[in-house]
């Protein structure tokens, strides 16, 4: 299930780099001193202020380069002679999420504005030669920040492409599998139980016009033969499913229960949470399981009543379907598929399902899918 955790690991990190960054600042800016006879306050803010702003680089990479710039401009101004390392995370942050050309021109503001501030509050006087020295290597380690944020963002850049490339290539395998599958069982077995089926019919058609009882063996392979072909055409059609039809997901899950109760069965739909997008996998696995549990209750119990449940939570997904049968699906019949089935979807997206006799009678089906996990 997802519960959040890396998100809030990342944060914790952001955190406890941006209070080093500005704990290391504070003791440079303390052990340094000032200018000014009196120690500056607002300059100490400043430097604070510029570390911990890198907590938020990741999600505002932009303001945090503007904050960390004006706070090393304005601790220069206050006379205190520390670099500016926040700025330096900040460019990193800011190149690596693509803004290349703010970031050059926030560092270039900030190169002429350091020079200023510095002479300003009288930190340095001693000449041009140190002032083109200091904005060289000040120049230099911006350089080298941007240089490493692009080479990161470069590296995840190909390393998603990367990643594209083999899930297209895995899609593709698993459809031409699936369609080589189809296409066997079609050839191999679609004729077999025809001709069980029309055989069988035949047989049990020419007893009954010559007034002889039927053999319940006889009637049991007639009924076996509809049964499978059933079986055998359903489950075709879900092999072709991906390439013969629209994909189906949680927004047709109203139209399963629409079917439903046009067959006599009482059920209803309720969707709870916020209407954020899950992942293709999820919703197309949405729509299955609740399919498959609404197909098991009219073909293999006596319900009267049938719910759905949908609940959408930010890291999981929760379906849920009741039936007040007498009957638990696929009891009344020779098992299927269909509850295998929807365990191997559910465990395909790394998730939980729970089917089996509901404590008040008849049958329940839940599931837990994962929003934040699934391929």
């Amino acid at each position: 299930m997802g519960t959040g955790r890396p998100g809030a690991r990342a944060a914790a990190i952001d955190w406890a780099i941006a209070g080093c960054v500005a704990a290391a600042l504070l003791v440079t800016g303390l052990s340094g001193g000032s200018s000014t006879a009196a120690p500056d306050l607002l300059g100490y803010a400043l430097l604070a202020a510029g570390g911990l702003a890198l907590a938020a680089r990741r999600h505002a990479p932009v303001p945090v380069l503007a904050v960390t710039g004006v706070c090393a401009v304005g601790y220069q101004a206050a006379g205190l002679d520390v670099p500016a390392v926040a700025f330096l995370f900040a460019v990193y942050a800011a190149v690596r999420a693509g803004h290349r050309i703010v970031t050059a021109a926030a560092s270039v503001l900030l190169l002429a504005a350091l020079p200023a501030a510095a002479m300003a509050s009288g930190l340095h006087d001693t000449g041009e030669a140190f002032a083109r020295a200091r904005g060289a290597l000040e120049l230099a380690w911006l350089v080298a920040a941007g240089a490493a944020g692009e080479a990161l963002r470069q590296a995840e850049r190909r390393a998603a492409e990367a990643e594209r490339t083999r899930e297209e290539t895995a899609r593709r395998r698993a459809d031409e599998e699936r369609l080589r599958i189809a296409r066997e069982l079609h050839d191999s077995l679609t004729h077999q139980i025809s001709i069980i089926k029309v055989r069988s019919e035949v047989a049990v058609h020419v007893a009954r016009r010559r007034g002889e009882p039927v053999p319940d063996a006889l009637l049991a392979i007639q009924e076996a033969g509809r049964e499978a072909s059933r079986e055998l055409r359903a489950t075709l059609e879900a092999l072709r499913d991906d390439d013969t039809a629209p994909p189906r997901g949680l927004d047709h899950v109203p139209e399963l229960v629409e079917q439903a109760r046009a067959t006599g069965l009482d059920a209803t739909l309720t969707i709870d949470g916020h209407g954020h997008d899950v992942p293709a996998a999820v919703d197309r696995t949405v729509y299955r399981i609740v399919q498959e549990s609404l197909t098991n209750i009219l073909r293999h119990s006596d319900a009267a009543t049938a719910t759905v449940r949908i609940d959408r939570r930010p890291e999981s997904l929760l379906i849920r379907v009741d039936d007040d049968g007498k009957t638990a699906p696929e009891t009344a019949a020779p098992p299927g598929h269909g509850l295998l089935g929807m365990r191997e979807r559910v465990a395909a997206l790394g998730g939980r399902l729970r089917a089996g006799p509901s404590g008040e009678g008849g049958f329940t089906v839940q599931a837990e899918l994962p929003v934040d996990r699934a391929p």
